[in-house]
């Protein structure tokens, strides 16, 4: 499906150079003289090469429909990830290299949504947040109550966090997967 360059979007796909291609960032750009231009950088979903591309607000690219399908995490296998259809039982083995800064997160029965084109997988969302227990936290200083200050803490998945001050090791929290910020302590 042709659109204008100016409607290309994060998390699309588009084909380019006879390859696809994945939307990782796009920034429209008016410079003092001339036209506006359209800035995308993008992942190429076969060989996983990042580039940055330039089109004019009003040239033509070829979008990509994407079918949005569930599966969970079933297990890890050296280096690939294996999902399973909840529907089919069928089994869908994709490269950790797939999930970037998002394979930490990945929990056991986790719900994933995977976006396909034509049957091949060209992307993975994981849910939003998850609840996960700190390990480590700095003690608390006194008087740091006052001020909103975070203090540094380690999450039971090994990535680092910042956290308020009441946090302590041992307690659970939710946190966002796709930058690890804090999000609140956990309800359960």
């Amino acid at each position: 499906m042709k659109q204008q360059a100016n409607l290309i979007r994060a998390g699309q796909v588009i084909e380019h150079d006879g390859r696809r291609w994945s939307v990782l960032k796009q920034q429209i750009i008016t410079p003092g003289k001339g036209g506006a231009f359209i800035q995308v950088e993008m992942r190429d979903l076969n060989t996983g090469n990042k580039t940055n591309e330039r089109w004019r607000t009003a040239d033509t690219v070829e979008r990509l429909m994407t079918e949005d399908k569930d599966y969970t995490y079933s297990y890890a296998d050296g280096d690939n990830i294996v999902l399973m259809d909840p529907e089919t039982f069928e089994q869908l083995m994709l490269h950790k290299d797939f999930f970037g800064d998002q394979l930490p997160f990945l929990q056991d029965n986790m719900e994933l949504n995977v976006k396909l084109v034509e049957g091949d997988p060209v992307g993975v969302s994981l849910p939003p947040q998850v609840t996960l227990e700190i390990t480590e936290a700095d003690p608390v200083v006194k008087g740091q109550t006052a001020s909103s200050s975070y203090k540094p803490a380690m999450l039971s998945n090994g990535v680092k966090t910042m956290v308020p001050p009441f946090i302590e090791a041992g307690e659970r929290v939710v946190v966002r997967t796709d930058d690890a910020s804090y999000v609140e302590r956990a309800k359960d």
